[in-house]
């Protein structure tokens, strides 16, 4: 059967992240990922009918995880697609079309649409649920919603969750400001730091033990840990886990570079190193420039399209440095509202959602150091770590 490859331009940055380590990073053949214990989780899908919530990081060595469990004869009734769809190549923020998989004629049910949660219907007949894909341990990395709206789902309709355990390529630090209630969107749903340092395992649990689901139900949720991780693993991503990260430099700088989303600030989209480049026409010095385009899938129309934007460029930074980040930056956020020429409409309504409470956004305007931002974090920080611990599998 003709398997699920990663075509044109996924498949050259796959090519891209794969060759982007250095010596100090641990390979991902040496990391055992859940997927890859079928004999913890084959046994469960005999006679069952399987939804599988996938992407184009699902696989087994080069086998798409449908591809596998198709070949094994496990009956896949649907496949629950996430942002950027269940191939990988739907870009940032645009609806996820349902369709068919066109090699097993498998339904595909989007959840980045109409429907972030799987409605009853989308359900029938499913049994158990399969969660794989590669997550980068960042709140507003929209997978781990997905994941969590699926569990929740599934417990209202009687239906197992399995996780299959993947790295977190940052799981080895913890920072940034904690959601706060009010607060909660599509891209943060549950009172938890920018930066969480847990697996999608770990994560699952502590969502389903806090009873953060809806009503507080839970689910019926097993985890299949990986063998040969822990916390301080230096993971090298072996495929791509969404479009615009485009290698393992931009996965480091992504959690603090992604605020610039909500910001009037170029974050690298439309160059051919996003989140590793970030600009406006209006910073100074103009030392380092770069004029954002149209890419496909990549990016439509980015934030001063066919403008010169001055800023940073972060792309020859040692991969050695970037590991060694254990703080989410924000000396760059608190630059460019220094040198903005419009401070009134520096921030969007985004900003408030990635940050998740607008108290990030009202002490940048109200002139607080970077110090003193980090300082009103501690006490919340202190007690989701330890929180965190009862969940921590590795």
């Amino acid at each position: 059967m003709k398997q699920h490859v990663i075509s044109g331009i996924i498949l050259l940055a796959y090519i891209l992240f794969t060759g982007c380590g250095t010596t100090t990073q641990t390979s991902p053949q040496e990391v055992v990922v859940g997927t890859g214990l079928t004999d913890s989780y084959l046994p469960q899908l005999e006679n069952k009918n399987v939804g599988l919530v996938v992407n184009q990081t699902s696989v087994i060595d080069s086998v798409h995880l449908i591809d596998y469990l198709f070949n094994k004869g496990v009956a896949i009734k649907g496949i629950y697609a996430p942002e950027h769809g269940y191939k990988g190549n739907v870009e940032r923020g645009e609806h996820v079309d349902g369709t068919t998989d066109p090699e097993t004629g498998i339904p595909v049910y989007s959840l980045y649409g109409k429907y972030r949660k799987p409605t009853p219907e989308m359900l029938e007949g499913i049994d158990v649920m399969i969660f794989d894909m590669q997550d980068v341990g960042v709140r507003f990395f929209t997978y781990i919603n997905t994941m969590t709206r699926v569990m929740e789902a599934s417990a209202e309709n009687g239906i197992k969750v399995i996780v299959l355990d993947r790295p977190n390529p940052l799981g080895y630090y913890v920072d940034g400001p904690v959601l706060k209630p009010g607060f909660e969107s599509g891209i943060g749903l549950y009172p938890i730091p920018v930066i969480h340092g847990m697996t999608v395992g770990e994560y699952a649990k502590m969502v389903n033990s806090e009873g953060w689901l809806k009503d507080g139900i839970q689910c019926d949720l097993e985890v299949v840990k990986m063998e040969n991780y822990t916390h301080e693993t230096k993971y090298q991503l072996p495929v791509l886990p969404s479009p615009n990260l485009a290698d393992m430099k931009s996965v480091y700088l992504y959690p603090s570079i992604c605020l610039f989303e909500g910001a009037d600030v170029n974050e690298g989209r439309g160059t051919d190193t996003p989140f590793q480049v970030f600009g406006a026409p209006y910073y100074t010095p103009k030392d380092f420039s770069y004029i954002p385009k149209s890419i496909p899938v990549l990016a439509l129309h980015p934030k001063f399209e066919g403008e010169t934007c001055y800023g940073y460029d972060l792309s020859e930074t040692p991969m050695a440095e970037l590991q060694n980040i254990k703080q989410l930056e924000i000396k760059y956020l608190i630059d460019f509202y220094n040198k903005s020429d419009d401070k009134e409409n520096f921030f969007t309504p985004f900003f408030d959602k990635l940050a998740g409470s607008d108290q990030l956004r009202k002490q940048i305007i109200a002139g607080l150091s970077e110090e003193e931002i980090r300082e009103s974090w501690q006490a919340d920080l202190d007690s989701f770590k330890e929180m965190r611990k009862k969940y921590l599998l590795y």
